[in-house]
């Protein structure tokens, strides 16, 4: 990061996140990750569910060794942590695992067990929003893989918009992508898919609150099934 952006206030950054967005709105996510890798060079980085490796490749392409930030939640399907391993061992970048601060035992502990069931918001700010918060202190700007075809809550992402909640440049670098754009260039480049994806599960999250999606029904509806729920927090 240059020495001008680490001493840009808030509201700076703000504005020229904003801007960012009307001028990138029609660039592709190539142009879009190279605004940002030159704005925030080390100061930026991607973060990945280890659905699948798109944005991270995409962003290795620009910035090689790039950071790729992935959570750890201690429930994920064993699937996603080989997709993670194998990312870390194949692609150039440098995958960050950020865990929370109690182990599911201790979470069991204090909570009781299943808080997942009971309670999933507050399941998903332990795992998921307080540890991304802390791990994203070290930047200024992060990369997510958000599409605004994934769910009616993602249809107005911006490419490049303003994090309110973490004070920071928010990326999303194929928020105009479609998935047959995402199958392509997965088989254009051969990059690293979660296996689940073929198996039923066009979006993968946490395996107890994951289930296969219903033909006709949207990629996102196997997330939370049967609760008003759509999102985990990291991007409300």
């Amino acid at each position: 990061m240059t020495t001008e952006q680490k001493d840009r206030t808030n509201d700076e950054l703000k504005a020229l996140a904003e801007q960012a967005g009307r001028d990138l709105e029609d660039a592709s996510a190539l142009e879009i990750l190279t605004w940002a890798v030159d704005t925030f060079g080390t100061g930026f980085c991607v973060t990945s569910s280890m659905e699948d490796a798109v944005v991270a490749h995409l962003a290795s392409r620009v910035l090689k060794g790039v950071d790729v930030v992935f959570l750890d939640t201690g429930y994920h399907f064993p699937e996603t942590i080989g997709t993670r391993d194998a990312v870390e061992a194949v692609m150039d970048v440098d995958v960050i695992t950020l865990t929370p601060k109690q182990t599911v035992a201790e979470q069991d502990a204090q909570y009781g067990p299943r808080l997942h069931d009971r309670d999933p918001d507050l399941c998903c700010a332990l795992r998921k929003v307080a540890p991304l918060e802390e791990g994203l202190k070290a930047y200024r700007a992060w990369a997510t893989g958000l599409r605004r075809d994934e769910s009616p809550t993602r249809a107005n992402t911006p490419v490049v918009g303003w994090d309110e909640k973490r004070q920071k440049v928010k990326v999303s670098p194929i928020a105009r992508w479609t998935q047959d754009d995402v199958d392509a260039y997965v088989a254009e480049h051969g990059v690293l898919t979660n296996p689940l994806l073929m198996d039923g599960y066009p979006s993968v999250g946490c395996a107890p609150c994951t289930r296969r999606v219903l033909e006709g029904e949207d990629a996102r509806a196997g997330r939370w099934a049967g609760r008003a729920k759509t999102e985990c927090g990291l991007h409300a």
